[in-house]
């Protein structure tokens, strides 16, 4: 059986997309995303978007449907990476709409030379990459830009940059999940 993700809201709403069957690969619920998107709601149309740990690409194939004008997904297993090519091209979207990183989160970001409006950070949970993923990525996300965060601990227990302050949290069964806001002192 394949796995399958289904995008929430926007111009794929009920879509289904496969991904692969990798230990430690879970999608962000849809409860959670549907939260996440609500939030953003405003926030997400033409915006530039990292997706630091695309995984099954939830959340990057959400912002596209949603309007979003780029997405930069980072994804280091090969397999999964075949599957979020596949989907992209299903879905028609175009080089100019989606990067593909198929390489380490440690390894693509400081690659990475534009700023971005939106990021999302949900690392594997066992990996413990929060802290040092949000110190890479923290020099490409725009004064006042967004950052979602999900784990599966209190929000408080991660070390984030002090330049990110918390606007918004949820919880859903072990997900903890937490919408941040970049500012940069004046």
């Amino acid at each position: 059986m394949k796995n399958q993700l289904r995008i929430i809201g926007g111009e794929w709403k009920r879509r289904q997309l496969p991904f692969a069957s990798i230990d430690g690969l879970r999608p962000t619920p849809d409860r959670v995303r549907e939260t996440l998107f609500n939030w953003l709601m405003w926030d997400v149309q033409n915006a530039q978007v990292l997706d630091i740990c695309a995984g099954s690409g939830a959340l990057a194939f959400e912002a596209l449907s949603r309007g979003a004008s780029q997405v930069v997904m980072i994804e280091p297993d090969r397999n999964q990476a075949q599957f979020l090519t596949q989907n992209l091209e299903l879905l028609r979207v175009t080089k100019a709409q989606a990067q593909l990183k198929v390489n380490t989160a440690q390894q693509a970001l400081p690659s990475l030379k534009q700023q971005f409006d939106l990021v999302f950070l949900d690392p594997p949970y066992g990996l413990d990459l929060w802290q040092e993923l949000a110190t890479l990525a923290d020099p490409l996300i725009k004064d006042q830009g967004f950052i979602y965060v999900e784990a599966d601990r209190d929000l408080s227990q991660l070390t984030l940059p002090h330049t990110w302050h918390k606007v918004k949290e949820t919880k859903a069964g072990t997900v903890r999940a937490g919408l941040f806001q970049k500012t940069v002192p004046a």
